[in-house]
């Protein structure tokens, strides 16, 4: 296991950088990867766009990683310095209550926590049911809007869960937003092994940090557009089922069973063409894989395809469980497998799309 990639994991995964707010995600990811390429940028939406010149420019492979996360928006202010709040992508309202998180001002970082009325006061009706974001708020320890306002807080800031990194047992670790800095960690150990082979690198390669993917894949429209790759690569999260009350139908991706390949999702099918390169990089590298089907959600990959006239694009996704909270958990080995079979897959697209 690299420890340079364990390494980066923890740093991606405490920064904040909810979508549209991904500066300091973005900053930690250029310097992570300045020394591995031959030219790093910003383009004018924030993506960050390292790039690794081949002997050729084709195939042009683009690998991207989403920097941004869920979190809120802090849309009021009462008279008494509470903070009311809305959701920035998808998050499920039964894990707000009582989280930790930091604002995201203009001055700095201030701490809260999320507050609900409290439940020996509800009525047994109301306790059934889920509280919903709307009927919640963040408590900073203020007693009036002024002082919320004297610490710096406004309306607009955003709002990031506060978990730290920290391993469960050697293989597992937990951390906030892994969807996808674990990808973005993943970047960049992609990035160092093309840096190291570039004399034998035929292709030209785009290492892609997007931002707003949670909220509509946005980063990744305008990126693709401006490469406008022959084939598309979005290293991301995938869903794993292989928790209580979850059947395998369901979600069928297990931890510790290496990356996943995704067949379809709610936005992409991959092209047979595209999936068959990727198993056979799986196969003869003799990295384990799954394959997924099915699921709700997309990725980058889905924007990536239907960019100007299309792109062959595809998912190498990192069994993960519970994200989309402020607390998931990963296997480093299935992180390093992800690693490989993305290079393995770079290998395979320029042998098979010259």
């Amino acid at each position: 296991m690299s420890l340079s990639l364990v390494e980066n994991l923890e740093k991606l995964s405490n920064a904040y950088g909810v979508a549209g707010r991904e500066d300091e995600v973005r900053e930690l990811l250029r310097q992570m990867l300045s020394p591995h390429v031959d030219e790093v940028k910003e383009d004018k939406m924030g993506n960050l766009v390292g790039i690794i010149r081949g002997k050729s420019e084709h195939p042009k492979i683009m690998v991207a990683a989403h920097m941004d996360e869920v979190g809120l928006l802090v849309k009021n202010i009462t008279r008494e310095g509470f903070l009311q709040f809305a959701k920035i992508g998808g998050i499920d309202d039964r894990i707000l209550i009582a989280r930790e998180v930091v604002v995201l001002t203009d001055r700095g970082l201030v701490k809260g926590v999320i507050g609900s009325k409290p439940p020996h006061i509800l009525k047994e009706e109301e306790r059934k049911k889920v509280i919903e974001a709307s009927d919640l708020f963040i408590d900073v320890g203020a007693s009036s809007k002024e002082e919320v306002e004297q610490m710096g807080i406004k309306v607009g800031d955003f709002v990031a869960f506060d978990l730290k990194f920290w391993r469960l047992k050697e293989d597992v670790v937990v951390g906030k937003a892994f969807d996808d800095r674990a990808g973005c960690a993943a970047l960049v150990e992609v990035a160092k092994a093309l840096w190291e082979q570039k004399e034998k690198l035929r292709s030209t390669v785009y290492l892609v940090g997007t931002i707003q993917e949670e909220v509509g894949l946005r980063g990744a429209a305008t990126a693709t557009y401006s490469i406008y790759p022959d084939v598309g690569l979005a290293i991301d999260t995938a869903i794993a089922g292989d928790v209580p009350g979850v059947k395998e139908a369901e979600a069928p991706i297990k931890l510790g069973k290496g990356p996943a390949l995704t067949v379809a999702d709610a936005g992409l099918i991959t092209s047979p063409k595209l999936l068959r390169v990727l198993i056979e990089a799986a196969e003869e590298s003799k990295i384990p894989y799954q394959l997924e089907s099915g699921t709700a959600g997309t990725t980058d990959a889905a924007r990536m395809a239907i960019t100007r006239e299309g792109v062959l694009s595809s998912v190498i996704a990192i069994p993960t469980r519970y994200i989309h909270s402020p607390a998931s958990i990963l296997k480093l080995s299935d992180l390093e497998n992800a690693v490989r079979l993305t290079l393995a897959a770079i290998e395979k697209i320029q042998q098979k799309f010259a």
